[in-house]
C-alpha cells in the first residue's frame, strides 16, 4: 500500500516508522536518547567550596610549633627596689645628678590631690599640651609605692639613664597621693633640678591622675655629654 493510499498522514507515518525501529533496535535508539539528554544537559557550575577543595588537595597543614610569638607584651611599670638595688651596685653614673638636693622639696611641699605642672620657658607650647594630654607616648614606668626615699631617688634617676641609653623622651613616674604625699612632694623637687628634664606634668586620669607625672627629657643627642 503507497502513500498515496494511506489514510495515514505525514506525521502518523513518521511516528510509525519511529515505533518500528524502537522494536527492532531497542538498545540503540535508547543510547541515543542517553546521548542526546546528555548534550543538551547544562553543566551546573562547581561552587567555591568545591573549587577550594580540588586547589588544595595534597596540601598539608605547616607545623607551627618553631613560630616565634610577635605579640609584643603590655608595658610593665619597673620595680624600684631593682633599680635601686642596680644603682647600688654600679654606681651613680651622674654625680651631679646623684646629689639632687632634698631642700625644694622641703621649702615646697605639695598636696595629695594637687597637679604638678613644669616646663622650661624654651619648651614649645604645643609640645607641652601634648604631654599634659597623654599623646606622647612613654617609653618605660616606675612605681615609687613602698619606696624609701633614698630607693625613689635612685630609682628615678636610672629610669632617666636607661630612657637616656635608649633616645627616649618621655618616662612615666607612679609616685602616689598618700595623705602625706612625701614621695610626690620628692618627685616635684627632683625633677625640677634635673638636668634633662624639659618638663612633667601629673598624668590624665586614665594614666594615673595626680598619682603619677609624665616627663619629658631632652633627647640623647642633644645632650652635651651623649657621644656617637
Amino acid at each position: 500500500m503507497s502513500n498515496k493510499d494511506s489514510a495515514l498522514s505525514k506525521e502518523q507515518l513518521s511516528l510509525l516508522k519511529q515505533f518500528k525501529k524502537q522494536i527492532t533496535h531497542p538498545h540503540t535508539t535508547q543510547l541515543a536518547q542517553q546521548q542526546a539528554a546528555a548534550q543538551t544537559k547544562v553543566e551546573e557550575p562547581e561552587d567555591d567550596w568545591d573549587l577550594f577543595k580540588k586547589a588544595t588537595q595534597g596540601v598539608q597543614k605547616l607545623d607551627n610549633s618553631n613560630i616565634a610569638n610577635l605579640n609584643r607584651s603590655k608595658q610593665k611599670k619597673l620595680d624600684a627596689q631593682t633599680l635601686a638595688k642596680r644603682v647600688a651596685a654600679e654606681g651613680a653614673t651622674e654625680s651631679e645628678n646623684a646629689e639632687l638636693s632634698d631642700t625644694q622639696a622641703a621649702l615646697n611641699p605639695v598636696g595629695s590631690q594637687q597637679t604638678l605642672n613644669y616646663r622650661v620657658a624654651t619648651l614649645q607650647h604645643r609640645v607641652f599640651e601634648d604631654l599634659k594630654t597623654g599623646k606622647l607616648r612613654w617609653f618605660e614606668a616606675v612605681d615609687l609605692h613602698g619606696c624609701t626615699v633614698e630607693q625613689a631617688r635612685a630609682a628615678i634617676l636610672q629610669l632617666i639613664q636607661m630612657a637616656k641609653d635608649e633616645n627616649q623622651n618621655v618616662i612615666k613616674i607612679v609616685h602616689g597621693k598618700g595623705p602625706e604625699a612625701i614621695l610626690k612632694t620628692y618627685v616635684n623637687g627632683w625633677l625640677r633640678q634635673h638636668r634633662d628634664v624639659l618638663a612633667f606634668v601629673s598624668a590624665p586620669e586614665n594614666q594615673g591622675g595626680t598619682g603619677a607625672v609624665l616627663v619629658l627629657l631632652k633627647r640623647a643627642e642633644k645632650n652635651p655629654k651623649y657621644k656617637q
